[in-house]
């Protein structure tokens, strides 16, 4: 049902609005156990996802940190290599 939640904090660039919004929203559907709320959830489950995209927000943007920023796109083949050594490749 959910993918799982990846570190939005120090990259470079940082994390989009977006990329926090999907964040929340992967959260609220794990915590809530609903893919998609039926109509009379709806209104509560987007609130949920509301509020919490700006507290994670607010979380990314306020943390500090001595490390260098961290790039996207050498962490994605470092998840790419475990994943492949894991799982093993396939043909």
């Amino acid at each position: 049902m959910c993918r799982n939640i990846r570190p939005l904090f120090n990259f470079e660039p940082p994390a989009t609005d977006d990329e926090v919004r999907a964040a929340a929203l992967q959260f609220v559907r794990k915590i809530s156990g609903f893919t998609r709320p039926s109509q009379a959830n709806a209104e509560a489950f987007e609130l949920a996802v509301d509020r919490i995209t700006d507290v994670a927000r607010e979380l990314v943007d306020n943390l500090v940190t001595a490390a260098p920023k961290r790039d996207r796109e050498i962490e994605k083949a470092k998840a790419k290599a475990r994943s492949a050594a894991r799982f093993g490749t396939r043909a």
